[in-house]
């Protein structure tokens, strides 16, 4: 997914969102990052979806089965462990992602 279709997921995402407040869509490495109040929570990579977590909502992504964000360098596989893939029936739903985003916007702004 190249770097301006992933632009264009994550605008529509951002009206999936809009309920939560403005979001901004910018460019995040490879992919679009989204933020609420110049806050990064999420971004757009290769069509999947991650969003910021930290202790209290990590459970949530990894009782769903969800990957942490990871990459690899020439020497090795790096593991971003503050963002978590969302599960893609949620992702691809605006209502059921709406929720997942509102119950754990807390925790991922904090």
């Amino acid at each position: 997914m190249s770097t301006d279709t992933a632009r264009a997921r994550a605008l529509e995402l951002a009206e999936f969102l809009a309920p939560l407040g403005q979001i901004t869509v910018s460019r995040f490495f490879g992919g679009a990052g989204l933020s609420i109040d110049k806050l990064q929570f999420a971004f757009v990579i290769k069509g999947t979806l991650y969003l910021r977590v930290d202790e209290r909502s990590r459970p949530a992504f990894e009782a769903r089965g969800c990957q942490p964000f990871r990459y690899a360098t020439k020497e090795k596989t790096v593991t971003v462990g503050s963002y978590y893939e969302v599960p893609a029936e949620i992702a691809d739903e605006p209502d059921a992602l709406l929720d997942w985003v509102s119950r754990l916007r807390r925790g991922a702004l904090s």
